[in-house]
């Protein structure tokens, strides 16, 4: 009875393991709101991390991590770096790409709790005298994240705290004199 019992813990290792090689390794979490505000006026809260504070689903969680800037105080070059609970980990972004009122592309580098490199971007649409704030963010996950992802919704997870810092941004730029 033994060996039938290893064979059929063995075959669902085998599947289990192929089904997870098998998943796409690419992954994309997009969110957008719109906001009352302009597209220079939301751009503002982007482009300059001293702002996030303000709107970040991450800074609610630990108001303890300790942060650092480095290079310049807004757009292309600025970086921001952080370290808190196990919540928040650690890890640093940077702006790569900082065009006014259109985009802003980061590169998003986790070292705790777990290492991955991912890019995330805003982009900012005018719609009649609204903007509509879209906060995306892209990467590729190794086969311990792709395992994790069959058992853990990630869309879904970090989707909904995107969903969180754009309400939390709408409140900030809506209640900022009009630029």
């Amino acid at each position: 009875m033994l060996p039938y019992i290893l064979i059929g813990l063995a075959l669902i290792v085998v599947i289990f393991i192929a089904v997870v090689a098998m998943k796409a390794p690419e992954f994309r979490i997009v969110r957008t709101a719109k906001m009352g505000a302009t597209p220079a006026a939301v751009f503002a809260q982007v482009n300059d991390f001293h702002n996030w504070e303000a709107w970040s689903p991450w800074a609610k969680i630990d108001p303890a991590a300790k942060s650092t800037f480095e290079g310049p105080s807004a757009g292309t070059g600025a970086i921001f770096r952080w370290s808190g609970n196990n919540k928040v980990g650690e890890g640093g972004m940077t702006i790569m790409e900082s065009r006014p009122g259109d985009l802003i592309r980061i590169k998003l580098e986790f070292l705790r709790p777990f290492k991955a490199t991912n890019t995330a971007e805003f982009t900012f649409t005018p719609e009649g005298n609204q903007t509509a704030v879209t906060w995306s963010m892209s990467g590729r996950n190794n086969f311990m994240a792709k395992a994790f992802c069959l058992f853990m919704n990630m869309d879904k997870m970090v989707g909904g705290d995107f969903e969180k810092g754009l309400a939390q941004m709408k409140s900030v730029a809506e209640a900022a004199p009009r630029q």
